[in-house]
């Protein structure tokens, strides 16, 4: 990570005469007696967006934001204070300001500032620099050529395409000091399709961390076009879903954000140390079917989730949360770690210098199982196989959900046959996963596009799981 120090440095530091004495000083500022721990983050993030409806270019926009966040921690206690201004005198201001809030005290000391070699997962790229606008453009105008050609029953196609280049450094109490240089990038492609009055709106998109060019140089934005072609044409054929309690099987890839959010989350580490999860105090129990292992792998080379180390500094890592069925892990942030007496994992996650850590995501999937898709379709008598899904809820203290599946279709005497519309799976994680009764070995991470929210702040992440049979789950639908 030294490049990445060195390049924090320079676009963080040095332009507003911070050095490592300037920071030591701003450390002790922030460490009062009797404080457990202090930070403070450098960040400055440059965003761009494009979009482009039926082939010309309706709005754009360039965001350049630059700041630091300065907190003190004392138990369960936070001090926090952030400013756009980096020079020293502001940011003393900020750690007196996030002081204050802990308690009153003299200042603490930091230790020796180390530079940990830490592996980048990700070229350090700046994609917003890489290509010309042009090249930008015409790769909008690729995909909204090919969503046209794919059928002539799609009336309107809008494309997307966003990047941003990020870069952080974190000064820790304990002298530790991390950056990162984060690219991202991802494209959107929605169409409408009509066909004797009736309109259905499908789409597709993906992206990933790093350069344009090492995720839509080749024939990616046609891809995701006809995809999103082609889940418009399958809903102008969907009949109304049927209502009732069915089996379920549910596809690879995407269809893993039911487990982020009916299990993900309940699995952080702030709402088991507080108690409000249902997993609480669960640590070693069976909770789910022996067939159920996941994790969260934030060490995924290139993945939207991923992170070379998280917003505190630390590395991130592959943390198994449940396996054979059993807890073993919580999601943890350096604070919530502390508290419940284990290692954080690295997952401490923020949306901008402007906001508080906290346990969050980054790739969160179930591990291949032993069966053939092919064959757990066969399992199937009657039900519901879910392959794409809309929006849905969660209540993290109860377990339970709604989510809409937006591409879904009957199997009927374990074949798939026609595609339905307004599917909505009803049910409790826990209980849910209880009922996994069979699971593939086809495991596939979605395509770079989920973004998670949680009090206000969202952060990309990336989700997955193979093909997994469940038995008797409630889908909303239309009573027969």
């Amino acid at each position: 990570m030294t490049n990445a120090l060195d390049l924090a440095r320079a676009t963080l530091l040095e332009p507003a005469g911070v050095d490592d004495a300037g920071l030591s000083r701003l450390i002790g500022r922030l460490l009062p007696g009797g404080a457990d721990d202090a930070d403070i983050y450098f960040q400055h993030a440059v965003t761009e967006s494009w979009f482009l409806e039926d082939g010309i270019v309706k709005s754009g926009s360039h965001h350049v934001e630059r700041g630091a966040g300065l907190r003190t921690v004392a138990g369960e206690k936070t001090g926090f204070a952030y400013s756009d201004d980096l020079s020293l005198p502001a940011l003393a201001d900020a750690a007196e300001a996030a002081r204050g809030i802990v308690r009153s005290g003299g200042e603490g000391r930091v230790g020796r500032i180390t530079r940990p070699a830490v592996t980048a997962l990700y070229a350090a790229v700046d994609p917003i620099h890489d290509w010309s606008a042009e090249q930008k453009l015409e790769l909008m105008r690729r995909a909204d050529a090919a969503a046209r050609a794919a059928s002539p029953l799609v009336t309107q196609v809008m494309v997307s395409l966003a990047a941003q280049h990020e870069v952080i450094f974190v000064q820790r109490a304990d002298g530790l000091q991390s950056a990162d240089v984060r690219p991202l990038v991802r494209l959107n492609v929605s169409v409408i399709a009509e066909r004797d009055g009736r309109r259905e709106q499908a789409s597709s998109g993906g992206g990933g961390r790093g350069a344009y060019a090492r995720f839509f140089g080749a024939g990616e934005p046609e891809q995701y076009a006809q995809e999103a072609v082609r889940q418009a044409l399958v809903l102008l054929d969907a009949i109304p879903a049927p209502a009732g309690s069915m089996p379920v099987v549910l596809g690879p890839g995407w269809p893993g954000v039911l487990l982020h959010e009916a299990v993900g989350h309940t699995l952080e580490g702030d709402f088991n140390r507080k108690g409000t999860s249902l997993f609480a105090g669960r640590m070693g129990q069976q909770i789910v079917s022996p067939l159920v292992t996941v994790v969260d792998d934030g060490t995924l080379p290139d993945r939207r989730g991923s992170l070379s180390v998280d917003d505190e500094g630390e590395q991130t890592h592959c943390t198994t949360l449940i396996e054979n069925g059993v807890l073993t892990g919580y999601i943890q942030d350096r604070m919530n770690a502390r508290l419940m007496g284990v290692a954080p994992t690295g997952n401490g996650r923020r949306e901008s210098f402007a906001h508080l850590p906290m346990p969050r995501m980054t790739n969160t999937y179930m591990r291949a199982g032993p069966h053939d898709p092919e064959e757990i379709l066969r399992s199937v008598k009657k039900g519901l196989y879910a392959v794409n899904f809309g929006g849905g809820q969660v209540d993290i203290t109860s377990g339970n959900f709604t989510f809409s599946a937006s591409e879904a279709y009957l199997i009927e005497d374990g074949k798939i046959t026609r595609p339905v519309k307004g599917a909505t799976l009803i049910g409790n994680g826990p209980d849910s996963l209880n009922k996994v009764s069979m699971v593939g070995h086809d495991l596939a991470l979605d395509r770079g596009v989920g973004v998670c929210g949680k009090d206000g702040q969202s952060v990309p992440v990336g989700v997955g799981q193979p093909t997994l049979k469940l038995d008797g789950m409630t889908v909303g639908g239309v009573q027969a």
